[in-house]
């Protein structure tokens, strides 16, 4: 039978580099920890390493194991933690995954209010996520996913929670700055800067350019806002933005916003969670406060 301890082990000896490192750090002899891995491969049925001089290295079929052990021992470490957790009199741990790097500055104003209501409840936000949530929120990595472009999925589920306008941001004095509105044939001769994000999901281009048959002269990509926000600023570049971040950043320096086409850009910030858990007190609370605080 494959037990946790094989994939504990499989882990460990990769992590460490050798079977007396990986030993050393689980607290087990070599010897205990090579009947161990003797006991596994002949269960399996096939090597899980092989020898390379002093190299271990993993065969196909451990390199799978691995890849397992990295999806499903976080998850029983995370579980244990809850449970103890729980048996301490607390709520758990609420995870909080970001898929976009203008939601974390609007869920700092989700949290501070959360935590104040829900005492018994700490929340942890991964950023590490900010450009593909979806398979972390599938995955059971965090449990509830901040973006602005949901991708439905079965056995998730989408919330909107606030509303705003996605706009290109220039610099004080770029020659858009005085208009009311842009056309896309507008961005043909520019530099546009975005987060490092599929070409689909970028909003100015699947609302805005292409549907025009546009494209802007250069594409840089820029993972953090205010970098992005520094180089709009210094003409070096136009961007897209919400028009809620915009307008903090517009106080701090040189930059202007225009709406993208007569009608604009709107756009919401969805909160996903998995629709298994949406009877979690804690977790229907903090849905329930963002919605709240966004109205």
């Amino acid at each position: 039978m494959l037990e946790r301890i094989h994939l504990t082990l499989i882990r460990e000896v990769d992590r460490q580099g050798s079977l007396t490192a990986a030993a050393d750090v689980l607290c087990l002899t070599q010897s205990a920890l090579s009947h161990t891995v003797k006991k596994m491969e002949m269960f399996l049925g096939t090597p899980v390493w092989s020898r390379e001089g002093r190299q271990l290295r993993l065969t196909q079929a451990g390199r799978y194991l691995l890849a397992l052990a990295n999806r499903l021992l976080p998850q029983f470490e995370y579980a244990e933690e809850v449970m103890r957790q729980y048996a301490e009199g607390g709520r758990g741990t609420l995870r909080v995954g970001m898929e976009c790097h203008p939601c974390y500055q609007w869920l700092l104003k989700v949290v501070a209010p959360y935590l104040s209501r829900w005492q018994d409840v700490d929340v942890d936000v991964k950023q590490k996520f900010q450009f593909g949530g979806i398979g972390a929120l599938l995955n059971d990595e965090i449990d509830l996913l901040v973006t602005p472009d949901p991708l439905y999925k079965t056995g998730l589920l989408f919330t909107p929670v606030f509303d705003y306008e996605q706009v290109l941001v220039v610099g004080a004095e770029h020659k858009l700055a005085r208009k009311k509105y842009i056309s896309p044939e507008e961005l043909l001769e520019e530099t546009l800067i975005t987060y490092p994000v599929e070409i689909e999901r970028l909003d100015i281009y699947k609302q805005f350019l292409l549907p025009a048959n546009c494209a802007p002269k250069r594409h840089k990509t820029i993972e953090t806002t205010d970098i992005m926000l520094q180089m709009v600023a210094s003409g070096r570049g136009v961007a897209a933005l919400p028009g809620w971040l915009v307008t903090e950043y517009a106080s701090k320096m040189p930059i202007a916003q225009v709406r993208l086409g007569k009608h604009g850009i709107a756009k919401q910030i969805f909160l996903g969670v998995r629709q298994a858990d949406t009877e979690i007190d804690y977790l229907k609370a903090f849905v329930t406060l963002a919605a709240e605080i966004a109205h």
